[in-house]
């Protein structure tokens, strides 16, 4: 998978005169730098990026480019990313479970804050990583509400077990922080209030002066035509809950968005491989490829159909039954897909909204899974 030179007009352009038959995202960087600069001008702390929803060097250097200072990191080979293409730039290792030659990776490349949500692994950082000037986020977890999936499923600590481990970061001699994810693709912005007012109950119950609250991801990006993204009234209610619940012990905050930021800057055409007796479309990119992540939380229904001219399919939408291209019926998109009734084969679907866990998740299982990457001006089709 390769960034194309050419910058095209719009995916339709592309689509037009290139004709391709493997799956294309198109990319536009004004669209991911705008989403930088939204949170960089409206969240009030700092911004950091979540690499894993999509770590392209394209994406990376145009947040940069934007004013990104900060990256959330889960592995060496994202540490390594982002010191070579941001190498001044703060970086975050958030994944709370470490192998210990990870430990010893990041601390070979400066990283100076991690999070943490056991006794085992902070024992781990105690002994591997220099305290002074470090900072150790304890990450809790509560009940999910409002997201499409829930985070604490794998971490967190009970706000009890938070409690505790704060106590011992700050007797170990490192930067106390407290962080939590309110999950994924998050569209109410109360979410976070309990996940504050709870961060303020753990550091008085642990004694502890809390530097920094890292009100994590779960940003969301816009998947549904109906449904716009509330950010700035995200943003509001959390430099609001914080004042209430800190008083004059509030904290530093950071986020760190991931597919808010990416979500929007990629637009996704599949061509229709055919049109089984009038019930069933194929198209040569599945939940193997690209849309690996559409089942785990939803359908974007934000979906245009062109002709192979270019020109937009506009017959009475049909609910359809959609596969992907392998020979494995979980290739299959959740539910129906209401799609235009005249759809035919060598169409192609547009699906915007698609930069996030789309490149970094895109296998060749069963042959399939060729992507390119074509830059655009505008995802206007």
């Amino acid at each position: 998978m390769g960034l194309s030179k050419t910058i095209w007009t719009n995916p339709t352009e592309f689509l037009r005169v290139q004709q391709p038959q493997n799956p294309v995202l198109f990319f536009a960087p004004t669209m991911v730098q705008a989403a930088a600069r939204r949170f960089i001008d409206g969240f009030p702390g700092m911004v950091t990026y979540a690499v894993k929803s999509n770590p392209t060097e394209e994406v990376v250097e145009n947040l940069s480019a934007a004013g990104v200072r900060g990256y959330d990191c889960a592995s060496p080979f994202e540490i390594d990313l982002i010191r070579r293409l941001a190498p001044d730039a703060a970086i975050h290792y958030n994944n709370p479970v470490r192998a210990r030659h990870e430990i010893a990776h990041a601390v070979a490349r400066e990283v100076k804050s991690y999070s943490v949500d056991s006794n085992s692994e902070l024992a781990k950082l105690i002994e591997m990583v220099p305290a002074e000037g470090t900072e150790i986020s304890v990450r809790f977890k509560l009940p999910v509400a409002g997201a499409a999936y829930n985070f604490g499923a794998k971490f967190g600590a009970t706000a009890e077990l938070a409690t505790e481990l704060l106590k011992t970061v700050a007797d170990a001699g490192f930067i106390p922080s407290l962080t939590f994810h309110p999950g994924t693709q998050c569209t109410d912005p109360a979410a976070w209030e309990t996940y504050i007012l709870t961060a303020a109950d753990i550091a008085r119950d642990a004694g502890v002066t809390i530097a920094r609250l890292n009100v994590g991801g779960g940003f969301p990006n816009h998947r549904l035509n109906g449904l716009m993204p509330a950010l700035e009234e995200t943003f509001a209610l959390i430099d609001r809950v914080s004042t209430q619940a800190f008083g004059a012990d509030r904290p530093l905050l950071i986020c760190e968005p991931g597919r808010a930021l990416c979500g929007d800057a990629f637009t996704l055409a599949a061509r229709v491989k055919a049109v089984r007796d009038e019930t069933h479309v194929f198209l040569n990119d599945g939940v193997y490829g690209a849309m690996t992540e559409l089942p785990l939380i939803g359908v974007i229904d934000r979906i245009e159909v062109l002709t192979p001219a270019g020109e937009k399919r506009e017959g009475e939408i049909v609910p359809r039954i959609v596969f992907g291209p392998t020979c494995d019926s979980v290739d299959r998109l959740p539910g129906d897909i209401a799609l235009p009734g005249d759809i035919a084969e060598g169409d192609f679907v547009v699906i915007h909204g698609m930069g996030a866990y789309s490149t970094v998740t895109n296998t060749r299982f069963n042959g399939f899974g060729e992507l390119s990457v074509a830059t655009v001006l505008s995802q206007r089709l």
